[in-house]
């Protein structure tokens, strides 16, 4: 599994005080890493999707707020909390709607507030050991996702996902891409179709390379080529991430999932959704409360061409995300158990 190996989406160089993404928007064409040194830098990575996926977003979150902390003169903890803080506030403020950003910032911060009257050398070396573990937890509840739910898979299924849900996303292995990767190893056969995935054609750019990459069996589809390939019966289950996920079991992932899901509903395919629980927000009562994020047209009618390919001036409507009602999800496969509806009360009890 080469990619899943040998690929790092996001890590940190603490000798150079530095970032270290994988600049996500250049593939397939061009693996190029970048180095980020300042909190502007990692903003921008974020904004645009240079660095992407909720994990991997969290993760670089955490390092980028770590090295602001860092890089404080602050003597003291109340300065350096001070100085966090608004780094903190700055780096939440990059996109909208994948919640394991703010979730890994929240826990930064309640790691510096522990740290209260402690030496300021002291503080930083909290920080930077909390940042570590937030990868590496990552890193072990994707490979759990993929045990889990490949146990609701049999050898040799077709399997259709969407966007990029994999190993570049996270930490390692990814969430819907896990149990692929994990039944690549073992000899299961699948052959996955890979959704294009709009606006910024993840599922195309990334998935797509990834699975090929890994040597998985994968036919690339645009996004409305769903109902005809499920209506020939060639796909067994759909296997897809999440960015945000409410306590009534609605979630949000990038724009085209709730059109699959209907369709899979239509076609009685299992529609299972890939979730770590860091991306379940009990706070967020249904996907009505989610924001969803927009994002330029430019995305979508000039930003992968040579030439444009929509007229000039033209009005265009670029949702990246869209929410998937919890009627249409089979179940949400998590790193504690796979969930099945009532989704208020399985989230709630895995969530205690």
């Amino acid at each position: 599994m080469s990619v899943v190996d040998d690929v790092v989406s996001v890590r940190l160089d603490d000798e150079k005080n530095a970032l270290i993404i994988l600049d996500q928007t250049l593939l397939p064409g061009e693996t190029k890493y970048l180095t980020l040194t300042t909190q502007q830098q990692i903003w921008d990575a974020i904004y645009r999707l240079q660095v992407r996926g909720a994990p991997a977003i969290g993760i670089a979150a955490a390092y980028g707020v770590y090295l602001a902390a860092k890089e404080s003169s602050a003597t003291e903890w109340t300065a350096l909390h001070a100085e966090f803080t608004e780094a903190r506030k700055f780096l939440a403020s990059a996109r909208p709607t994948a919640v394991n950003l703010f979730w890994a910032l929240d826990r930064m911060q309640r790691c510096l507030d522990d740290c209260e009257g402690q030496p300021v050398d002291r503080c930083k070396a909290a920080l930077l050991a909390e940042a570590h573990a937030i990868r590496e937890e990552d890193e072990q509840v994707c490979k759990t996702i993929g045990e889990n739910a490949l146990a609701l898979l049999r050898p040799g299924m077709g399997l259709l996902t969407h966007c990029n849900a994999g190993t570049i996303a996270t930490a390692k292995y990814g969430t819907a891409l896990a149990p692929i990767y994990l039944g690549q190893d073992r000899g299961y056969g699948f052959h996955v179709f890979a959704d294009e995935t709009r606006p910024l054609l993840q599922g195309a750019r990334l998935t797509a390379w990834e699975l090929h990459q890994a040597g998985v069996d994968v036919t690339l589809l645009c996004d409305d080529m769903c109902s005809i390939v499920m209506k020939n019966g060639w796909v067994d289950a759909c296997l897809v991430g999440c960015d945000r996920v409410a306590a009534n079991g609605d979630t949000a992932n990038k724009i085209g999932t709730s059109t699959l899901s209907i369709v899979a509903r239509r076609y009685g395919v299992p529609f299972y959704v890939c979730a770590p629980t860091s991306t379940i927000d009990m706070n967020c009562t249904s996907g009505n409360d989610i924001q969803i994020e927009l994002r330029q047209g430019s995305e979508i009618s000039t930003l992968w061409y040579k030439t444009p390919q929509a007229p000039a001036g033209i009005k265009a409507y670029n949702p990246a995300f869209d929410v998937t009602d919890n009627e249409f999800i089979t179940a949400i496969i998590t790193e504690k158990g796979v969930v099945y509806p009532p989704f208020e009360r399985g989230l709630a009890e895995i969530m205690k």
